[in-house]
C-alpha cells in the first residue's frame, strides 16, 4: 500500500481587471474571485483599497506597488504550490497597457493555472462619464487605442500619427506627460485643429476631472488644466458636426427579433 503523501493540486491564479477606480465598476465574477481568494495582489497604485476590501478574512492582502516582476511571482507561486487561489488585481482591464505576458510566461514556466477576468478600461469609463459615443453612424466607425513612446517604443507604422489619418475615434493612453507631442503627432495625421478632444483625469476615482478642448489648444489646456499622470485623451472627430441616427431602431429595418 502506498503511504505516500500527495502534494496538493496547485491553485489557479486569476488575474482580475479593476475597473479604471470607482469600486463598483469590477464585475460580479472579479468581485467574487476577490472575496474568494487567499491571496489577492493589487497595484495600490493605480487600484483602490475599496476594490480588495471584500478580501476573505485571513487572506493575504499585498500592495504589489513596490515589488518587482519575480517578488509578485514569487508569492504566487507560493500559495499555488499550496494549493491556494491567488487574485492579481489590475487596473482597467488587464490585457490592455498591463504586464500579463510576463507574468504568464512565468506561471507557464512553473505549471501553474491561470485565467483573466476582463475589466473596464479607462477609454469607456471617459466616453461614458462624458455622456458621448466612439462610434457615429456614417461619420466614424472604428475606435484606435494607441500611446506616444515612453519606456515601451512604439513600433513604425503604429503611431498616433498614423491611426489619426484614419479619421477614427482615438484612446491615447500614457501621454500626458508630452501634451505637445501629442498634439504635433495628431497634426502629422491630417487631423484639423478644431477636432474635439476630451481629456479625461482618473476616471472613477473621487478626484476625476473631464475637460473639452480641442486640437489647437491641447497642450495649453493638458498643462494650465493639470491633466498630467494617469489622463486618458478621447480624440473624437465624429462629435463635431450632424450624424444621421442609427438604423439599428428604424421601422423599416428588420432583424432576427423583428418580424
Amino acid at each position: 500500500m502506498d503511504n505516500a503523501v500527495k502534494a496538493p493540486e496547485r491553485g489557479k491564479v486569476w488575474f482580475i481587471g479593476a475597473g479604471p477606480g470607482d469600486p463598483e465598476l469590477i464585475t460580479v465574477k472579479g468581485r467574487r474571485l476577490i472575496a474568494e481568494a487567499d491571496l489577492v495582489l493589487y497595484a495600490g497604485s493605480l487600484v483602490p483599497p475599496e476594490v480588495v476590501a471584500c478580501a476573505k478574512t485571513g487572506a493575504r492582502v499585498i500592495d504589489s506597488a513596490p515589488l518587482t516582476l519575480e517578488q509578485t511571482h514569487a508569492l504566487m507561486r507560493e500559495t499555488a504550490l499550496s494549493g491556494r487561489m491567488t487574485a492579481r488585481v489590475h487596473t482597467g482591464d488587464p490585457m490592455l497597457y498591463g504586464a500579463v505576458r510576463e507574468q504568464t510566461a512565468l506561471l507557464d514556466r512553473d505549471g501553474i493555472p491561470w485565467a483573466v477576468v476582463p475589466g473596464v478600461s479607462a477609454v469607456f469609463a471617459a466616453a461614458s462619464a462624458a455622456g458621448v459615443s466612439l462610434t457615429v453612424p456614417e461619420r466614424v466607425q472604428s475606435l484606435a487605442v494607441t500611446r506616444l513612446d515612453g519606456r515601451t517604443p512604439v513600433p513604425e507604422g503604429q503611431r498616433v500619427a498614423d491611426y489619426a489619418r484614419h479619421g477614427a475615434s482615438l484612446a491615447v493612453y500614457l501621454s500626458a506627460r508630452e501634451p505637445g507631442i501629442l498634439a504635433g503627432e495628431l497634426r502629422r495625421g491630417g487631423l484639423a485643429g478644431s477636432v474635439p478632444i476630451l481629456m479625461a483625469y482618473r476616471v472613477g476615482w473621487p478626484d476625476e476631472k473631464l475637460a473639452w478642448t480641442t486640437l489647437d489648444d491641447l497642450e495649453t489646456a493638458a498643462r494650465e488644466q493639470g491633466f498630467t499622470r494617469q489622463t486618458v485623451f478621447l480624440i473624437l472627430p465624429g462629435e463635431k458636426g450632424e450624424s444621421p441616427p442609427s438604423r439599428l431602431y428604424a421601422k423599416e429595418f428588420s432583424h432576427g427579433y423583428r418580424e
